[in-house]
């Protein structure tokens, strides 16, 4: 289709030899024009850019190592970079880890959010906190870590239209976006407070782009590693794409990429595609 193709994905491993080769063959494959990935689980120096660059995009990498990590590619510009967001917060630790050296002011955000402009669309590519349980200090980090994301974003819309925010939101927006809801009563991603922070984000004007599911009724993005979830399609819609008005109105296809998710050594996650007139 013409105009922009937009993608986004987690690798759910590190990027190793293997991991870099699916990513590279499924951009030379697929070829998004905008590519937000999530839990790259490397560090920003060791990021393939080298070979990212080579078919074409522009790379801006925020990784911390084993954990976390997100990135941004594009080959329709990339400007205004910014690694986190104002007000990010830290995450302190489960009370029984915390320890008497801990200085919270030496606590740095997690890699979590890589936003830049892209062809005339400011972009974030988001990697939400995980939650645990409910009763967690980590549930707890992922509701302020939602609300300082909320703020940033409500600053942007001011002078900014075109907007999409896209990754692993790690929430699944309703009962209909879980394969069983009685299979995650009392869990993390269904609770009531994260799916009001989802909606505090639509309230700022954003819209839920939802894919074609490409299986079955309902447009999964996750599937648990365990022996025949895929195959059956016990999934979950916790990968997003929250954008404006104006670039939801731009959208001429959205679809879950089901095929990446096949394969030896895939992600969980299969990438949510978006096409733009």
């Amino acid at each position: 289709m013409g105009g922009y193709t937009g993608a986004s994905s987690d690798l759910e491993r590190e990027l190793g030899e293997g991991a870099a080769a699916r990513l590279l063959e499924w951009l030379d494959e697929a070829k998004p024009d905008i590519v937000c990935l999530q839990e790259i689980k490397t560090t920003t120096a060791l990021f393939p850019e080298a070979e990212v660059n080579e078919l074409g995009y522009e790379v801006a990498a925020h990784g911390e190592g084993r954990w976390n990590g997100v990135a941004l590619l594009s080959s329709v510009g990339l400007e205004d970079v910014s690694l986190g967001f104002p007000g990010e917060p830290s995450y302190a630790g489960e009370p029984e880890t915390l320890t008497l050296i801990d200085e919270p002011g030496l606590r740095k955000p997690e890699a979590r959010a890589v936003g830049a402009n892209c062809g005339g669309i400011r972009v974030w590519s988001i990697y939400a906190p995980n939650g645990r349980t409910p009763e967690s200090a980590h549930y707890a980090y992922k509701l302020e870590w939602f609300a300082a994301l909320r703020s940033v974003l409500e600053a942007e819309l001011k002078p900014q239209t075109q907007l999409a925010v896209c990754g692993d939101f790690n929430v699944a927006p309703t009962d209909d976006d879980v394969w069983d809801p009685a299979q995650f009563i009392g869990s993390t991603h269904v609770t009531a407070p994260e799916r009001q922070a989802l909606a505090g984000l639509r309230a700022l004007g954003l819209t839920d782009v939802v894919p074609k599911p490409m299986k079955g009724p309902r447009p999964y993005t996750y599937w648990d590693y365990r022996a025949g979830m895929f195959a059956k399609n016990n999934g979950m819609r916790i990968d997003l794409v929250y954008a404006t008005e104006a670039v939801a109105a731009r959208v001429s296809g959205a679809y879950v990429d089901r095929e990446a998710r096949k394969g030896k050594g895939p992600s969980d996650h299969a990438p949510i595609v978006v096409d733009l007139d």
